[in-house]
């Protein structure tokens, strides 16, 4: 499909030369990738002050958007990645966002807490999905009511629906007074929150069988413990062949006693009819540990989704443990292998989230960065690199999710 690539003049840059894009655009959908407070050398500007980089890093979202002849009104889902060690009071770095925004944007949002980004210095980093017509015109939307969400400023909704698409910002188990639901106990709050997704999705007349990606956002330390038994109740909620999915673990939530938040992507025919989808399962790629009815890949429409992916063996036990360097490369090559059973490549890739087990500095970032970014020819995919103290396998130490498009079959 017919792609245009953004990089506006004067924006930030990273230290090393790759093919990467600040934002693309093709079809109806506009892919930003993640945004910070860096200079064009590629140094922090505002080092350690949220409030002043979550001001730049929505800035230069807008520039990006606005070089793809879209604005802030076409965001139909920000990605929010912030350090937060406990300290930070996530409405007030989400009042920040809001504020940043035009009057009257709605879109919805996922925001994640983590210990530190990839240079230091670095509070936040943002980015963010749009949708506009083929030729520019405005898409009509929908939005979820406010009754799911729980004191989020009024730019922020549960989700949007537009077109086919339904963007489901990340729900917690907390009430609309602030309670937190079953405080430290993952599989029933996962039940509160998959219960929570049912009724957004029913806003829209769409249900789990519509789902076409899932992200997991949960309390754990990187052990199969930590994993399983909330996987499994998130699990239960679908039907095989289910969508494409990633699970992500993280130290902390923002409030004490939240172990989980789980967003979703789902499509629906216009007329209310379900799409049909083609799922992807190549026979020389891993698996984890316990079954799951999830898919390594989907396509439905011109939309491609893969579940994160990692270098393990079919039993979930770690390829090139704790290599990074092997790992990205394994991951990346499970892509071309799974993009391919769909009909499509790596030059149909539009956007990149890869998690990183590395600390805050330069060369975790950028020995992963340079690997992946060698699958792609200039002009690449948009793109965003989260490191983490640990991922959700012992010794697996990247992930990497992928959006695409490609023509329908």
């Amino acid at each position: 499909m017919k792609k245009r690539h953004a990089w506006p003049p004067g924006h930030w840059s990273w230290p090393i030369g790759i093919g990467h894009k600040h934002g693309l655009r093709c079809g109806e959908m506009v892919w930003v990738g993640g945004q910070v407070d860096l200079d064009s050398a590629g140094e922090v500007r505002n080092p350690g002050d949220l409030a002043a980089q979550t001001r730049s890093a929505v800035a230069y979202l807008g520039a990006v958007l606005d070089e793809l002849d879209a604005d802030f009104g076409d965001l139909v889902k920000l990605l929010c990645f912030y350090v937060n060690d406990g300290s930070v009071d996530e409405r007030a770095f989400l009042g920040q966002v809001a504020g940043a925004l035009p009057g009257g944007v709605r879109t919805a949002l996922t925001a994640v807490p983590v210990p530190y980004l990839a240079y230091p210095g670095l509070q936040v980093e943002i980015e963010g999905y749009a949708m506009l017509g083929r030729t520019g015109e405005k898409l009509a939307r929908r939005y979820a009511a406010q009754s799911a969400t729980a004191g989020l400023p009024a730019s922020f909704v549960p989700a949007v629906r537009c077109g086919e698409m339904i963007f489901v910002g990340a729900q917690a188990p907390v009430a609309a007074d602030g309670t937190i639901l079953h405080p430290g106990r993952i599989v029933e709050q996962t039940v509160e929150v998959m219960g929570r997704i049912d009724s957004v999705l029913r806003q829209f007349g769409a249900s789990f069988d519509d789902v076409v990606k899932m992200n997991r956002w949960y309390v754990g330390q990187g052990t199969v413990e930590d994993f399983e038994p909330a996987a499994l109740a998130c699990a239960a909620n679908y039907s095989e062949p289910g969508p494409a999915a990633t699970g992500i673990p993280i130290p902390r939530h923002a409030l004490d006693g939240v172990q989980i938040e789980i967003e979703v992507i789902a499509m629906l025919g216009k007329d209310g009819a379900r799409l049909p989808r083609k799922h992807a399962w190549p026979d020389s790629l891993w698996d984890w540990h316990v079954h799951l009815p999830y898919k390594h890949g989907l396509k439905c429409g011109e939309m491609i989704f893969l579940g994160g992916q990692v270098s393990l063996d079919k039993s979930g036990q770690a390829l090139h443990p704790d290599n990074l360097e092997l790992q990205t490369r394994q991951a990346m090559v499970h892509i071309g292998t799974i993009l391919e059973e769909l009909g499509a490549g790596y030059g149909d890739v539009c956007k990149v989230l890869t998690f990183y087990q590395g600390a805050c500095g330069h060369d975790d970032l950028h020995r992963n960065l340079a690997v992946r970014s060698s699958f792609f020819t200039d002009p690449g995919p948009a793109t965003t690199g989260i490191p983490l103290p640990v991922l959700a396998y012992p010794h697996m130490v990247v992930e990497i999710d992928i959006l695409a498009m490609a023509e329908e079959s």
